[in-house]
């Protein structure tokens, strides 16, 4: 029942900007920890950032200090601000979410269907 919408994926030039962000809809009790992917052609999907209920923070070394993720508890989004980006970063961005529903009690882990991110040299 609950639904994860990406936006805000596109085509930039190396050195810009994006940013994205993941809207969770439906029987929703709690989302613990909310999280981004990606996943380039021939390659495994990797973790980007993820962040707890409670603000925690992680990253993978290959964006700190580009990327800063953040979440709206109230508007249960998950953002991901992504700055100074290369072609290396050049993927599909899955969002994903670790939920409780209100409607079994029962946690789950749900992903959506993944926002194109394309940067060229």
């Amino acid at each position: 029942q609950v639904q994860l919408v990406e936006s805000g994926g596109g085509l930039v030039q190396a050195g810009g900007s994006l940013r994205l962000s993941c809207a969770a809809s439906g029987s929703i009790f709690v989302i613990y920890n909310m999280g981004w992917y990606r996943q380039a052609p021939g390659k495994q999907r990797e973790l980007v950032a993820d962040i707890t209920n409670v603000g925690t923070t992680n990253y993978a070394d290959s964006v700190k200090g580009r990327f800063t993720i953040s979440r709206d508890n109230a508007k249960n989004t998950v953002y991901l601000q992504m700055n100074s980006l290369k072609p290396e970063d050049t993927a599909v961005y899955y969002c994903n979410a670790e939920i409780s529903s209100s409607r079994t009690g029962l946690k789950y882990t749900q992903w959506g269907q993944g926002t194109q991110v394309t940067v060229s040299s």
